[in-house]
């Protein structure tokens, strides 16, 4: 490279790239390898330019407030009046600048409110004990009055509503009003509507875990921004609620469900109590965090001082306020808001958290799975049990509460019951039957496209907008929990009370259910899978009616009918991810997708910003090389075997013995002279089982464990950190003992647990060896149909099929991610095998990361890969 092996020259390089991409308003696409610092660069070039803009507005607003007018011929913001009388246009010229400097002396207003506000908090310490002590008082009313509450109600005595008790006063739908969507502004009080800010310019930044979002929040602490950036960090309820009450849920739609219901439950307080003559409702559960004046504090706090999640949930748990709504009222003022890309990429969650994107700038990190994340984000299944079951469900509610339900609640749930019904009947079943024991006689998959599908299954007669408004707005699901939670517990409780005797046939169906899901030849189920069938399935149907509302062009569903009508499902597949980024794109001011590996990027043009309507002259590409030197890292693309066998894993050929022989002679050869872990990866978990097995019985696996202990990767998560432990601490045992064994050798698999995020820095990834081209599944019907609608959406590249340059960029991704687990800093070194001939092929070439694909040798013989392997293993041994 033609400067100098430090971090801090490419951050320099990557930052002005950063600036410039921003101060024009591109959508750039940004590569930088693990080791360069990206994060820093993406904080300290998008901050520098937010302080810059920062600084130019107040410049201008001086300039208008002394008077002179920035108005020119030509400028954005000046009135064409061509053809009007010269005194026309010059008073419409002045109103614009009376009207503008208005609205600036209102901003200036404002911020100086909002910086004297937070200058008082940073500094002022008694103001925070006041607080404090403001809250205990209120802590101890609170108490005493609740005491009273109960004194008083145990000499009246329990009153009895309509013969339901107050459990289930909470079961039953409040009234429907209006099919019609309302303005609903979530977390503020009606009154407070005009205390809401306006939306200051700033950088959205997410990423993909909550993990990296903390790495990200820490390095901002640590930069020269840290101290006066007004940052704000996102999260679901999951992460921020304070409610034990509510967390113990355990699911994320049951607390999200129970979340709304008890805000909704805190404004219908205000007019029960109104109306005291008349007869009240029991009191509903309302959030004790839910305060106004806390979470006003709380987000006072979280605007003066950088922090984490972590440290947010502190915060809301010490000044008794919401985190989860708290940060939502910073994120006018804020300048930079830290958030999971998926709450950026759903819009509905987007609105719901008050994300403004017109004019702001998102910066998304770790972008490399952008594509399949916006697909799974708008996808969704359902089973034929989820449906069985959500129909009975249902229907015992519906009989439970007839009498008390609204003429539209009902209504509703007939059309939620009928398409239930509809649903299990493309399945091949029937709503009424226990669907573990109905044999579905035509098996198979099909797709078909919404408009087909909805007239075969004659639901399209019905407004799904309308249901799944409903279903979002009443609040269905969690309600129809909370029924299930209270009569699908012992059979004998529900028996035992004479007027719920009718309720024990749904704990009868769900018995039945059950049995038949557990019996002998299915496949085993996941402990993790118990929280979702413990919640009402009604959560997953919602999901999938959601996805029906696409456009007809946009997706398939996939029916795919299997032994039974339990196992069967209906699966909704998005093809077109572009047209929920389009929105996006065409608010931002600018977007950044980054990335350590973001090779190849045609994806990301063409499937993403091409057809979201990007022009191409928007579109930005930056790569900047790695911080190692050349000699520290050692490609090659090996293309025959010890015994000059010729190296191709095709479906065909990689089951031969000859061939699995051949890679286990390769392994051999190579845990003899590299030190420390090698890590192998596999196409799929099957043929990694099968090479294996075959090593086993030729005995070859023992040839390879007097050099390297063997592990392989579980396929169970929760495995995987046990594994990985073992993993390093052979590594480390062996390199202080010396001896024979040299390290551990890790059979790993392209897409699997330790592919993506697992960092095999130093002595844990001496090796990382690729075995063959993990290409897709062709068969799959999903990617069939995704190959076929590229095909007739998508021009053809250089003479190639947009599906076929789709086969050849999954595979390529898969590799670039999973080779990229060796180099993980500046002094560490690593060679990387690429076992397969194919990838000398320029089209396949072409596409691994540049900073590797400049420095990989092709090497046709086995000897002259060894040799250089062994000379390399010499050079820096003696460094």
């Amino acid at each position: 490279f033609p400067f100098p092996y430090t971090p801090y020259r490419i951050q320099e390089q990557f930052m002005e790239a950063l600036y410039g991409a921003l101060e024009a308003g591109r959508v750039g696409i940004f590569e930088s390898p693990t080791g360069t610092g990206k994060s820093l660069s993406l904080i300290c070039g998008a901050l520098s330019w937010l302080r810059d803009l920062e600084e130019r507005k107040r410049q201008e607003e001086a300039r208008l407030l002394e008077g002179l007018s920035p108005a020119e011929p030509g400028h954005p913001g000046s009135t064409d009046t061509a053809g009007e009388p010269d005194w026309v246009t010059a008073f419409v010229q002045r109103k614009e600048e009376r009207d503008k400097v208005d609205r600036l002396k209102e901003e200036q207003i404002r911020r100086k409110k909002r910086e004297d506000r937070l200058e008082k908090i940073r500094n002022n310490v008694q103001l925070k004990y006041a607080a404090k002590r403001k809250r205990s008082e209120e802590d101890e009313t609170k108490r005493l009055l609740q005491l009273s509450k109960e004194a008083v109600s145990q000499g009246a005595g329990a009153d009895v509503l309509d013969q339901l008790d107050h459990n289930e006063e909470e079961l039953i739908l409040a009234e429907y009003e209006s099919d019609e969507e309302k303005k609903v502004v979530s977390g503020l009080e009606e009154d407070d509507d005009d205390l809401e800010e306006e939306h200051v310019t700033k950088i959205y930044y997410c990423s993909r875990t909550h993990s990296q979002l903390s790495q990200f929040v820490r390095e901002v602490q640590k930069s020269p921004f840290g101290k006066d950036t007004r940052l704000v960090s996102l999260g679901s309820r999951q992460n921020l609620c304070v409610n034990e009450e509510v967390r113990r849920l355990g699911a994320l739609q049951l607390i999200n469900d129970r979340c709304m219901e008890m805000q909704k439950n805190k404004h219908e307080k205000k007019s029960d109590e109104e109306n005291e003559g008349k007869k009240r409702r029991v009191n509903r559960a309302v959030c004790p965090f839910y305060s106004y004046e806390q979470m006003q504090f709380l987000r006072d706090e979280v605007l003066v001082e950088v922090k984490d999640i972590e440290q947010l949930v502190s915060l809301g748990r010490e000044t008794k306020a919401c985190p989860y709504y708290g940060s939502r009222y910073a994120i006018p003022a804020a300048q930079l808001v830290v958030l999971p890309y998926q709450m950026l990429l759903h819009e509905p969650t987007r609105s719901a958290a008050g994300i403004k994107l017109k004019d702001q700038v998102v910066i998304i990190d770790e972008a490399h799975n952008l594509i399949d994340t916006i697909t799974c984000i708008h996808s969704a299944e359902v089973s034929g049990s989820q449906l069985c079951c959500a129909h009975s469900q249902l229907s015992q509610y519906m009989e439970r509460y007839r009498k008390r339900l609204k003429a539209k609640n009902l209504m509703y749930i007939k059309q939620i019951l009928y398409l239930l019904e509809r649903f299990v009947a493309m399945l091949g079943g029937n709503v009424n039957q226990n669907p573990g024991c109905q044999t579905v006689f035509q098996t198979g998959t099909v797709l078909k496209s919404i408009n087909d599908f909805l007239f075969q299954s004659q639901v399209d007669n019905i407004n799904l907008f309308k249901v799944q408004r409903y279903c979002e707005k009443s609040l269905i699901s969690r309600k129809l929990f909370g029924f299930v939670e209270r009569y699908g517990g012992s059979a004998t409780a529900v028996k035992n009370n004479k007027e719920n005797q009718k309720l024990a046939g749904l704990q009868n169906f769900l018995l039945t259910l059950q049995q038949g899901s557990d019996k002998e030849g299915d496949p085993p189920v996941e402990a993790e899978n118990d929280q979702l069938r413990a919640a009402s399935p009604l959560m997953q149907i919602e999901g999938f009616l959601t996805a029906l509302t696409n456009a007809n062009q946009d997706g398939r569903v996939i029916l795919n009918r299997q032994g039974t009508v339990g196992q069967s499902s209906l699966k909704f597949l998005l093809l077109n991810p572009a047209v929920h980024f389009a929105k996006v794109v065409e608010e931002c001011r600018a977007v950044i997708i980054a990335g350590g590996t973001m090779q190849p990027v045609a994806d990301f043009r063409e499937q993403l910003l091409s057809c979201a309507g990007v022009d191409p002259a928007r579109v930005l590409e930056f790569s900047c090389g790695h911080v190692i030197p050349p000699e520290n890292i050692l490609p090659i693309i090996l293309c025959n075997g010890p015994s000059n066998q010729q190296l191709e894993f095709t479906y065909q050929t990689r089951d031969l013995p000859q061939m699995m022989d051949e890679t286990g002679r390769i392994l051999c050869n190579l845990c003899n002279v590299i030190p420390g872990g090698v890590v192998c990866f596999f196409p799929s978990y099957e043929y990694e089982k099968q090479v294996y097995a075959h090593w086993e019985k030729t005995g070859l696996l023992t040839r390879l464990a007097t050099k390297k202990k063997i592990f392989q990767e579980p396929k169970k998560a929760n495995q995987v950190e046990q594994v990985l432990l073992e993993y390093a601490k052979c590594i480390k045992r062996c390199n202080q003992a010396g001896g024979q064994m040299t390290g551990a050798l890790l059979l790993s698999v392209v897409g699997g647990k330790m592919s993506e995020g697992i960092n095999f820095s130093d002595d844990l990834g001496r090796c990382v060896i690729m075995v063959g081209m993990p290409y897709p599944n062709i068969k799959s019907p999903e990617l069939q149909e995704k190959m076929a609608w590229l095909d007739k959406s998508m021009p053809r590249a250089a003479g190639q099929a947009p599906s076929k340059v789709l086969i050849e960029n999954l595979c390529m991704k898969a590799v670039n991610q999973s080779i990229g687990r060796a180099i993980r800093h500046q002094k560490d070194f690593a060679s990387i095998l690429l076992l397969d001939h194919r990838y000398a092929r320029p089209a396949i070439f072409n596409k691994l990361p540049q900073w590797i694909r400049e420095r990989t040798q092709v090497k046709p013989a086995f000897g002259s890969a060894f040799a250089e392997l062994r000379k390399v293993r010499t050079s820096l041994s003696c460094t």
